[in-house]
């Protein structure tokens, strides 16, 4: 068996590359820039998953797909769609032309494409993403399920993904490295969330079992945090003493158009910008993990404060802490 992973150089990518390895699959590992470090037998294929031509090579000879390629920060709309929607097809198309009907197709997908919920989205509910993130993430969902009836295609929807090897919760060590824990005015907005483990044994259980064909699934932990619930428990973790720091949302807001400018003028990338701050000033971003557990039996087991010890060990191993 082969399987083809794109955004194989990303945190969940990397994880899943190594976890088919140590099942004895083949594993072509599809990346953009630089060449991650792969496990042994592991193929490199570095390739633009917007470029179609590209793709009919990629998923040669490959039984299972997993598509994990995407943007998560960008300063205008249409790079969202571009990359994590019309890429999606596009290897779907390529799927196709191949002849290759039973290649199993896995979408990594997001809560951010069901939208923001205090109580927690459940599968059966219409998606109603917040930001534009989420409205490319909705769109790729859309695009795979549509080609359900010619491929065997499933669709994961992770919350927060937490662990080591992750850039995308490093803004909140360092905040909580300094003892800060903001609080948002308002209520609290609960946060679901995975250990990138349990997200890539969720991944291949998906790519399994045949409960999953033509169909979306939360993965995510039964238990919930917060935003100052995260920061408190990494502080606890980096041994530092917190204070409570009020944060007003027209602050965050503020703070976030300015630093897409900064991006949009010099091309660099900083750790806020207004996705994040409407992610953060949303009534809550929980999801129900029920159906994945009912159907499938898959239980996230890892609890938040080992997902955090390990997630800080790297990061102070990187030097970022």
């Amino acid at each position: 068996m082969r399987a083809l992973v794109t955004g194989a150089a990303g945190f969940l990518g990397g994880v899943l590359v190594h976890r088919l390895t140590e099942r004895g699959v083949a594993v072509r590992a599809l990346f953009r820039g630089e060449a991650p470090s792969l496990p042994a037998g592991a193929e490199p294929c570095r390739a633009d998953v917007t470029d179609q031509a590209s793709l009919a090579s990629a998923v040669e000879g490959c039984d299972l797909v997993f598509h994990l390629a995407g943007v998560r920060r960008a300063a205008v709309r249409d790079e969202f769609m571009a990359v994590n929607a019309d890429a999606t097809r596009s290897l779907l198309e390529a799927c196709l032309a191949r002849g290759a009907a039973r290649t199993r197709f896995v979408l990594a997908g997001s809560l951010a494409a069901a939208g923001p919920s205090r109580t927690g989205r459940r599968e059966e509910e219409p998606l109603e993403p917040a930001e534009w993130y989420g409205e490319s993430k909705a769109e790729a969902e859309r695009i795979t399920l549509s080609y359900r009836d010619r491929l065997p295609v499933t669709v994961a929807r992770p919350p927060r993904i937490v662990g080591p090897g992750d850039r995308e919760n490093l803004l909140f060590f360092k905040l909580a490295a300094r003892g800060l824990v903001l609080r948002l005015s308002g209520p609290e907005r609960p946060i679901s969330w995975i250990d990138v483990e349990d997200c890539a044994r969720g991944f291949l259980l998906l790519a399994e079992r045949p409960e999953a064909v033509g169909e979306p699934f939360f993965l995510a932990s039964a238990e919930r945090t917060s935003l100052a619930g995260l920061l408190a428990s990494a502080a606890r973790v980096l041994g530092v003493r917190t204070r409570d720091v009020p944060l007003p949302a027209s602050l965050l807001s503020a703070a976030a158009a300015l630093a897409d400018l900064v991006t949009r003028a010099t091309g660099r990338r900083l750790p806020l910008n207004r996705k994040l701050a409407r992610q953060l000033l949303a009534p809550g971003w929980a999801c129900d993990p029920g159906k994945a557990r009912e159907r499938l039996g898959f239980v996230a087991e890892t609890p938040l404060s080992d997902s955090i010890e390990r997630s800080a060990r790297w990061y102070r191993a990187q030097g970022w802490l």
